[in-house]
């Protein structure tokens, strides 16, 4: 019986498309995005850890940021926030307490603004950051102080320092709750207003060090 040779059929080539595999997307507290959040200081960029793999769901990523120097530049800026909360001995530890006035922050935040809350918290650091300060130099009895440049990342440090210290102040002794107080804090530097503790803060560390040039 002879060979029936098969009819050669062209089949059309199908384009391969390369499609990333993206998951759902990370909002903190399953509210709030990461992704359009703009870091308008060049300098800060690599410092305010908001986007890209520090986007969370929650300011609890139980990360050894202490381990190493430079390693806490990489922890999520909200959670740089929460652990600046827990300070004096009372308050030391308590991250689920600082995690929920966070929470509780940004939602007052979104209300008096209706930005996303988060953009409003880089904004804040941004402004709160010192420039410029000044050290002691001379030694033998001879102290004079010196203007020195601010790095970076002391810039943000001092700037999420200076945030939690001024709502901290205003909500001891005080009717209004330390989120409400935190929010006012936080919209007020992000604003630039000098009704912030750390603006006002800012511009007097910035006032001394330019007289001590």
């Amino acid at each position: 019986m002879a060979d029936i040779e098969e009819p050669i059929v062209d089949t059309p080539e199908v384009e391969e498309f390369e499609t990333e595999a993206t998951g759902p997307e990370i909002k903190l507290f399953g509210k709030w995005s990461f992704d359009d959040i703009e870091v308008s200081d060049i300098s800060l960029e690599d410092y305010i850890a908001c986007k890209g793999p520090h986007a969370v769901y929650a300011p609890h990523t139980a990360g050894r940021y202490q381990k190493k120097r430079f390693r806490k530049a990489s922890c999520p800026v909200v959670e740089r926030l929460a652990c600046s909360l827990m300070k004096h001995g009372r308050n030391n530890g308590k991250k689920l307490m600082a995690n929920r006035i966070v929470r509780n922050t940004l939602e007052v935040i979104h209300l008096l603004t209706d930005q996303n809350p988060i953009q409003v918290i880089v904004d804040a650091i941004i402004n709160s950051g010192p420039r410029e300060d000044s050290t002691r130099v001379g030694g033998a009895g001879v102290v004079r102080r010196q203007a020195v440049d601010m790095s970076p990342f002391r810039r943000v440090n001092y700037a999420l320092y200076l945030i939690t210290t001024g709502a901290r102040e205003a909500t001891f002794r005080n009717l209004k709750s330390v989120s409400e107080c935190l929010a006012d804090e936080i919209i007020n530097a992000a604003r630039g207003s000098s009704n912030s503790y750390a603006i006002k803060k800012k511009d007097e560390i910035e006032r001394v060090s330019k007289s001590n040039r």
